[in-house]
Order: C-alpha cells, then sequence, then structure tokens
C-alpha cells in the first residue's frame, strides 16, 4: 500500500470533522442572532374607542437594543395617526384631565405624555413614530426605542397607550411659518388633535 493510500482516509475524517464544525459554528451564530433579535412580550395594552369598541393591541418587550414595541390597530380612519404612551394608567371616556379638571374629554383622564415634564415634544419618553392606518382600518407598526423599559410602563400610576385622530408633527414647524415658535398646543404633543383610541398597559 503506498502512502497516497494511507493518506486518503486522514483527509476524508479531517475534511468531516471540518464540516462538523462549520454547522455547529453556523448553528451556534443563528441561535446567537435569534436571541438577540427576539423579545417576550412583558407588557400589554388593549386599547378601546370611547365607545368601548376594540381598536387593536400594543405589546412591549425587552431586547439587547432597549424595548421592542408592536402595534395592530384596526378600525380607524385611514392616514397617520399620532401614537404615544401616556403617563397614567387609565382610558376613561368623557374625562378630566388631573390637572385641569374644568376640561373634559375622550381620555383626558390619561394624563400628558410619559416623561413629558422632563422634556419638551418630540423628546418625550412616550413620544413614538406616527402610526400609519390603511385604507381598510388596519394598520401594524413594530419598532425599538430606548426611551423606556417595560418597568417603566409600571410604575406607580401606570401608563397608557394613546392613538389621536391627526398626525403628530412633532413640534417641527420651520421659522418660515412661525418666527415665534412652536405654540403651547404643538410644542405640547405636535397637534395631534383629539385622542381616539386608548388602551391600559398591564
Amino acid at each position: 500500500m503506498n502512502k497516497r493510500t494511507l493518506a486518503l482516509p486522514a483527509l476524508a475524517s479531517a475534511t468531516l470533522l471540518l464540516a462538523a464544525c462549520s454547522a455547529q459554528t453556523s448553528d451556534e451564530g443563528a441561535s446567537d442572532n435569534a436571541s438577540t433579535s427576539a423579545s417576550s412580550a412583558e407588557a400589554k395594552a388593549d386599547m378601546q374607542k370611547s365607545d368601548g369598541t376594540a381598536a387593536g393591541t400594543a405589546s412591549f418587550g425587552r431586547t439587547k437594543s432597549g424595548t421592542e414595541v408592536s402595534v395592530k390597530v384596526e378600525g380607524l380612519e385611514p392616514g397617520f395617526h399620532g401614537f404615544h404612551v401616556h403617563a397614567t394608567g387609565k382610558c376613561e371616556p368623557d374625562s378630566a384631565a388631573a390637572d385641569k379638571p374644568e376640561k373634559k374629554g375622550d381620555f383626558l383622564s390619561a394624563g400628558g405624555h410619559m416623561g413629558s415634564d422632563e422634556a419638551k415634544h418630540p423628546n418625550h419618553a412616550g413620544d413614538l413614530p406616527s402610526l400609519l392606518v390603511n385604507e381598510d382600518g388596519t394598520g401594524e407598526l413594530s419598532f425599538t426605542t430606548d426611551r423606556f423599559s417595560p418597568e417603566d410602563l409600571a410604575d406607580d400610576d401606570g401608563s397608557a397607550v394613546m392613538i389621536h385622530s391627526g398626525t403628530d408633527n412633532f413640534a417641527n414647524i420651520p421659522e418660515r411659518y412661525a418666527s415665534e415658535g412652536a405654540d403651547e398646543e404643538t410644542a405640547g404633543a405636535g397637534d395631534a388633535k383629539m385622542r381616539v383610541a386608548c388602551g391600559v398597559v398591564e
């Protein structure tokens, strides 16, 4: 038996070993990627309109990058809607705002945006991307934010997810339109208008 014949089994064994190692590394990499992107829902809100009809759900889960927010809605008017986390976990129709009891409206019980006492809009912790609703009244939105954790949503008075009737302009008022800057309504909530759906974060 010559040297070439003896080398063939050894070469085949080495090739199989390398293939096995490569497959193991690939599987471990896939597992690492999955664990990085995956999030478990740690909080959830069932949103309703002021008449009690269901409007969709929002869930919050933890990832390595922050809090992953996933939203599905139905039965809403087509177009962009302001979407925020509000500071109080109360979704009461025809209610009064805690700081303005003389003013009443749907879901005012949820208070202002979470973190509105620490920054101006659109830099509140509760300021989120706008929600696009399709012609059939449905919409989906998924993103990650590092402005709050799931634990932040469960403080003493809770929190609520809010959908507004109008588009949030994020207080973006060019100087050529308003030399004196944004007024109180624009600076506070981006002119997102009425609150049309609300869900207490559980």
